[in-house]
């Protein structure tokens, strides 16, 4: 459920309200999904009361306040709109201004009818759409149902290792310099600061000398530079990966950040697209993997130059692709917007906060959505294996993720939206906790016909004796009763 509250300003009451101000209007839509499961068959998008609270006099400290309205209110999305088109300071054909928080302007005109399809232009912009509960759900949408964008994005984790790499394959003639520290601490962190709600975020750096990508770009005679096509690109993933080493011996979703200066020999390097065209930002990503880009260096004019060249990167010119790309894994990409709408820049945070309300609601939903496969799965091995031991420390982990998933979904049917992404985690955290405890090992358990099949063997030598002396002793019995008994 969200809840969107509309303030109107005076003289933009629009006419034809059915009641007068405060009333609530409560609407709500239902998105089938097909799933694999029939654990989770549908989903619920948010749920919009757009309740018109009172006139507010307009002034010079309006609209200072609707950028704060709702002050950390991840819990629901609360928006302020106005409709007052004389009012309103958006530009010549822009009817509605989303801002970075909780907050929007809406020109809307007159009519009940025209508000009612802005707002719901509103909420497919920044609440949970039937894509993104598509793309929460891949595991259990069929795959004709899911777009390429859908496996583009980063699976729900506790946690996430970014690696920042940089690649110099000739290190004899480039003697590269990047400030990583600083454009961390500077570009980085503040989205990692915004994204600590979601994960727990560690990142690290290193420096690959005599790294190449593996594939031999070609020449081009007419721009006289080299070039990697669309095609090449896949290939240029595992050479290099195998030199990364990062997540060998990671617990979470590593997310690998290179940026690679070409060998002189390949200079200058370009990215050509599935149209011939040359990528600006001249880097790639690949999904739920991370990005890569080239960064080319100025061929020196004479040729006595001596070397290495000393190289300093321009870390504002990289980071702005490694954020974009970060964006992108994390499915905070700015959908298609309608033609009337204005968004305003997130600015060095590098997510607004509806941005990361879209991004707990699809977590929340994938988490709950990945405890009941798990369960579902532990279920199916208990009934499998009939002789299995739980034990009363696995049995409250099940009870508890049982207890915290249901906690989730109300507490997203009130629009409790942080509570519930919460109650979401810790349910993962105890179902997965159930399902990977030693004590369940499936090779500790095995079936009746397999004892036989092992304990025949060791008992059966011992047996056979046993079994002559006792058909003996009956033997000797039956004729011991046989035999007429003397008399003296």
């Amino acid at each position: 459920a969200v809840s969107v509250s509309v303030v109107f300003l005076p003289g933009s009451v629009p006419a034809d309200l059915p009641r007068r101000l405060p009333y609530g209007d409560v609407r709500e839509e239902r998105v089938p999904v097909s799933c694999k499961s029939p654990a989770v068959c549908t989903a619920r998008p948010p749920r919009g009361a757009w309740e018109a609270l009172r006139a507010v006099p307009y002034g010079d400290t309006f609209l200072p306040r609707l950028s704060r309205v709702a002050p950390g209110s991840s819990v629901c999305w609360q928006s302020c709109l106005c409709s007052q088109p004389s009012l309103l300071p958006l530009p010549q054909g822009v009817n509605v201004y989303v801002g970075k928080h909780r907050s929007a302007l809406v020109r809307a005109g007159q009519g009940l009818a025209i508000l009612h399809a802005r707002l719901q232009q509103l909420l497919q912009v920044v609440s949970l759409t039937a894509s993104s509960i598509a793309a929460a759900l891949s595991d259990r949408v069929p795959d004709g149902q899911l777009g390429p964008d859908a496996w583009r994005h980063l699976k729900s984790s506790l946690g996430y290792e970014i690696t920042f790499s940089l690649l110099n394959p000739d290190p004899k003639s480039h003697d590269v310099d990047w400030d990583i520290e600083g454009a961390v601490n500077h570009y980085v962190q503040p989205v990692l600061d915004k994204l600590s709600l979601v994960a727990n975020f560690s990142v690290d750096s290193q420096i690959l000398y005599y790294a190449v990508l593996g594939v031999t770009p070609r020449f081009d005679k007419e721009s006289s530079s080299f070039i990697l096509s669309a095609h090449s690109l896949p290939h240029v993933i595992n050479p290099v990966e195998a030199r990364l080493g990062s997540s060998a011996a990671s617990l979470y979703p590593v997310l690998n950040f290179l940026l690679y200066v070409p060998e002189r020999s390949h200079s200058p390097l370009y990215i050509q697209d599935k149209d011939g065209a040359p990528v600006a930002t001249n880097a790639f990503h690949s999904p739920r993997w991370g990005g890569i880009m080239i960064y080319n260096v100025e061929v020196p004019a004479s040729p006595q130059t001596s070397l290495p060249l000393h190289v300093d990167v321009d870390m504002l010119r990289v980071m702005e692709v490694f954020l974009a790309q970060l964006r992108l894994l994390f499915g905070i990409s700015r959908e298609e917007l309608p033609p009337e709408f204005l968004v305003e820049s997130p600015g060095n945070e590098g997510l607004a906060d509806w941005e990361l309300d879209r991004l707990l609601w699809a977590h929340a939903l994938e988490n709950i959505a990945t405890v009941s496969t798990t369960l579902t799965s532990l279920a199916q091995l208990l009934d499998q294996i009939s002789n299995i031991v739980i034990k009363d420390d696995v049995a409250s982990e099940v009870y508890r993720a049982v207890a915290a998933a249901q906690d989730a979904v109300a507490e997203l049917a009130e629009g409790h939206l942080h509570s519930a992404f919460q109650a979401s985690k810790e349910a993962v955290t105890s179902s997965e906790r159930a399902f990977f405890d030693p004590s369940l090992l499936h090779l500790l358990y095995f079936p009746d016909d397999q004892k036989f099949a092992i304990y025949i063997p060791l008992f059966l030598p011992m047996a056979v004796p046993i079994l002559l002396s006792l058909a003996k002793m009956l033997r000797e019995a039956r004729q011991n009763k046989k035999e007429p008994t003397k008399m003296d």
